[in-house]
């Protein structure tokens, strides 16, 4: 039950994590040019962004426990279902970040549920 528990917490925390970066990214703005000055004014701009950092903390909060999910199961367990994250983060775009997700985006999403869906099916957890 724990790495159940586990699991819907990790894909929580990384679509919020996710979600909470890309919003700040559309605050910053498109890194449109490598010149140097144009680069530190964007790496100000990404430094002093709250959504960021709070991004980055929920992402770094994902990692370790990814790497604690690992000691108590499966790689070939804990990856796809981590990959239903996916079907998270297009939800989380396209009603909260308000994006257009395509039809051909939602066909693809279907599939990683069918894969997840099909993965859990056999699944042996201790």
């Amino acid at each position: 039950m724990r790495i159940w528990i586990a699991i819907i917490v990790l894909v929580l925390i990384d679509s919020i994590g996710t979600l909470l970066i890309a919003q700040g990214m559309k605050q910053v703005g498109e890194i449109s040019s490598l010149q140097p000055r144009r680069l530190l004014r964007v790496v100000r701009r990404i430094v002093t962004n709250h959504l960021l950092w709070t991004g980055f903390i929920f992402q770094a909060s994902t990692f370790f426990l990814f790497l604690t999910l690992l000691s108590w199961a499966n790689l070939s367990l804990v990856i796809p279902m981590a990959a239903s994250g996916y079907v998270v983060n297009v939800l989380g775009a396209q009603f909260l970040l308000k994006e257009k997700v395509t039809k051909e985006r939602w066909i693809g999403t279907l599939l990683i549920c069918i894969g997840v869906a099909l993965v859990s099916l056999n699944s042996s957890v201790g």
